[in-house]
């Protein structure tokens, strides 16, 4: 049976009051994880609604088309509401945690006379603000008001009462309470964990991480390096709050302390205007001594502002006034993340409004006002701006792995030969022991060296470069710093000791590496390990796997064993498993780098993961054909040719997963099967600027119900979209079917939605689809 993981990075949009079409979206592609959890568990799965839908496709797809599914979402980002989002998904996700609570946050509480602060609420319906009354009548009533021309008839009134209320509140000050929004926040995520703790729905041990993005108002001072003159300041207001954890063994507990997840939470959510910019002080007020653990997450997330003692200072806005959709933080989460098996790497993004409107040649567009304008720069602009650069670098990275690919495959049939011309061809007929296979890749990798010529230095600095700079990354993740220092001054420190050791020249006088460069790179680089092995899992993925001649159980068995191997590696990429004492040691790397470069080697212990790596593929290649053992001694005894000659060439050594990143959008666009339209056919909280659904319950349920229904769709598209040779549409469109009709007799079940909507929809299902 042919195993794969379907991982998705998962990135969440801001969109005001849209968040909570995002919420529904969100909440499928929780269902569909905890499915795929109980697929792979040992105990009978309790799956009901939605859940034993999707069930039901990932054993169909092992039953008929032979391929066992696992789905991961392993990253999770997002901005302003799409944060919240983001944070509440990521918990439910490690700690097993329902997120059925959130969906009452959204429905009951976000709506503007929950959120107004109480000082800012009109003391009298009639008395507060008389004088205001003719005026809010003309500025909601006059002739192309934009209540008039961007809410339905039907909600007018509602909208215009609440509006009201707003504008004969509070003045020239943040409507909204700041405090209470944080405690809000705060009691969902605590009723998250009331309603019980099922098992994570991440393997234990794999890491989730989960970033959002927050504006600094004020903003930090960060060093820049020039030419002249040297070092100068800027003012940076970027500010990402990231987190990531192992996945425990078992349920309940959370990713990170509850205040830590609120802060994250109401800081990228801090719209401009609506609600008061985030200070630290307003988490201490709100939870005052209750915060274990509170200056390390400070130190983490804002560095700069505890080195110059400005804690006090720092005013936090919404995270999608710089970043509405952010690709990089999940991008940068791929690197050091284990793989058990053949891995699609998906990243989704919620785009709940991508068909935005401009003018085309010969209309004649309304002169932007002095509202608007504000309006638009602040909301509208910023989160409609393309991704496109994102994309492109996703784009790059993955041309870049098939250039790889295509490098090596040429490169085969010659460097094939050279191995058997070095070995001979008895070789494959003798059985790998350990010691043979670890003699056997000494050998290939000196020859690999001599064999290169002049060509190997440029090899050689190539890699050291790259594990200074890794080891530098590591120190700075790691290290525990009363300043922090430069990326660059730590990376300057290590290679200044690395050249004390005398490895700045690397080559021996007569050609090939020299005996100090061999001790230094069996210590630390790790990066060379995970390469080799990610070779033989294309191979025995991507390559081999087609070949007639193969049996599939050797195969999967082949598989199992170089994965089981990369996972040694793997847990030593995470500083978090060096030890209680590396952090100390690499907070003190300036002053003694070579310290740091010992007890990194001693708490690595590479050379003891060679062993045990080269006993699992011994006993790996022992029980498998012999054609099979022999492709799999070619390719890892021949990936030293390989790796000198494609390393200089490539940028993405570092990754751990190599393979082509697809991208897919989940946007009313997108999903047909019941409605036409788009967001437009089907949204309404896309009335009054965005800010529609936070006026009335019956958008907030509208949008809701959708994004289930729009997330359903989009997530069984991608499930089919993993089967190889494709799946048959007319089955895939049935699940979908089915997964409707289940979520809105979910929906009836739970009735915090109004009925009627609900069995209009059912309805409109079956009359579409049958």
């Amino acid at each position: 049976m042919r195993q794969k993981e379907l991982r998705i990075a998962l990135v969440c949009y801001g969109g005001v009051s849209l968040a909570v079409y995002m919420h529904g979206v969100t909440k499928e592609i929780w269902k569909l994880t905890r499915a795929s959890r109980d697929f792979h568990a040992a105990a009978p799965s309790t799956a009901a609604g939605v859940e034993r839908v999707y069930l039901a496709l990932l054993r169909k797809i092992e039953n008929e088309d032979g391929l066992r599914l696992r789905v991961l979402t392993d990253i999770v980002t997002g901005a302003s509401a799409g944060g919240i989002n983001a944070v509440f998904l990521a918990q439910a996700i490690h700690s097993g945690h329902s997120l059925e609570p959130l969906t009452e946050l959204w429905l009951k509480n976000a709506d503007v006379e929950q959120l107004v602060a109480e000082e800012a609420r009109p003391w009298s319906d009639v008395g507060a603000k008389p004088w205001m009354r003719p005026l809010v009548w003309y500025l909601t009533n006059r002739p192309g008001n934009a209540v008039s021309e961007s809410v339905s008839v039907e909600t007018r009134h509602e909208v215009r009462r609440k509006l009201s209320g707003l504008v004969r509140g509070r003045w020239f000050e943040p409507p909204f309470s700041g405090l209470g929004f944080t405690r809000l926040l705060h009691d969902a995520l605590q009723a998250l964990g009331e309603a019980g703790a099922d098992h994570p729905l991440l393997p234990a041990g794999h890491p989730l991480d989960l970033l959002v993005t927050a504006t600094d108002y004020r903003g930090h001072r960060e060093r820049l390096r020039l030419n002249s003159p040297p070092l100068v300041e800027e003012s940076e207001h970027r500010m990402p709050i990231g987190f990531r954890a192992a996945t425990p063994a078992t349920g309940g507990s959370d990713l990170a302390h509850l205040n830590e997840l609120t802060f994250a939470a109401r800081a990228t959510a801090s719209f401009p205007g609506a609600f008061p910019p985030m200070s630290v002080a307003e988490i201490d007020r709100a939870f005052p001594g209750s915060w274990p653990g509170r200056e390390a997450f400070l130190r983490r997330v804002m560095p700069a502002h505890v080195d110059q003692g400005t804690l006090d200072q720092v005013a936090l806005i919404d995270g999608s006034v710089l970043v509405n959709a952010p690709f990089a933080g999940a991008m940068a989460g791929l690197g050091a993340r284990p793989a058990q098996r053949e891995v699609d790497r998906r990243f989704v993004y919620i785009d709940p409004t991508p068909a935005r409107r401009t003018p085309a040649s010969g209309d004649n567009p309304r002169q932007i006002g002095f509202f608007s304008a504000i309006v638009g720069s602040l909301s509208a602009i910023p989160r409609e701006q393309p991704i496109r650069d994102n994309l492109e670098m996703l784009e790059a990275q993955s041309r870049e792995a098939l250039r790889l690919r295509r490098m090596v495959q040429a490169l085969r049939p010659e460097i094939e030969a050279a191995v058997e011309r070095i070995f001979g061809r008895t070789l494959f007929l003798d059985r790998p022991t350990p010691a043979r296979l670890a003699k056997w890749r000494a050998k290939a990798q000196q020859a690999a060296a001599e064999e290169a010529g002049y060509t190997f230095h440029a090899y050689a600095q190539t890699k050291v470069a790259g594990i200074v700079d890794r080891i530098a990354e590591l120190a700075l993740a790691a290290g525990t710093f009363e300043t922090r220092p430069d990326r660059a001054d730590v990376a300057a420190a290590l290679r200044g000791e690395v050249e004390k050791r005398g490895l700045d020249t690397l080559g021996a006088p007569r050609g090939g590496a020299s005996e100090g460069a061999i001790a230094f790179l069996r210590d630390h680089d790790i990066a060379f390990r995970i390469r080799r092995l990610r070779l033989l899992t294309r191979r025995l993925s991507r390559e081999w796997d087609a070949d007639p001649d193969l049996g599939d159980d050797g195969l999967e068995a082949a598989r199992d064993g170089v994965y089981r191997a990369l996972a040694l590696y793997f847990n030593r990429e995470d500083w978090r498993n060096l030890g209680d004492a590396f952090p100390a040691r690499a907070g003190a790397v300036l002053r003694e780098p070579g310290a740091l470069l010992d007890a990194l080697a001693a708490a690595r212990a590479l050379r003891d993961a060679d062993e045990e790596a080269e006993r699992i593929l011994s006993a790996t290649m022992e029980a498998i054909p012999r054609e099979l053992r022999r492709r799999m001694l070619l390719a890892y005894l021949g990936f030293p040719f390989y790796d000198v000659t494609t390393l200089p060439l490539l940028r993405n050594e570092g990754f751990t997963e190599f393979d082509p990143v697809k991208v897919d959008r989940i946007s009313p666009e997108d999903a047909s099967a019941i409605r036409t339209g788009g967001t437009a056919a089907t949204l309404r909280g896309t009335e009054f600027f965005n800010f529609g659904a936070f006026f009335s319950r019956a958008y907030r349920e509208n949008d809701y119900l959708w994004g289930r229904l729009h997330g359903a769709e989009r997530m069984i598209d991608l499930v089919c979209s993993t089967v190889p040779g494709g799946f048959d549409e007319t089955v895939c469109l049935s699940f979908k079917r089915d997964a409707f009709l289940a979520i809105c007799d979910e929906e009836l079940d739970r009735r915090l939605c109004d009925p009627a909507m609900v069995k209009r929809l059912r309805d409109e299902v079956v009359a579409k689809l049958g």
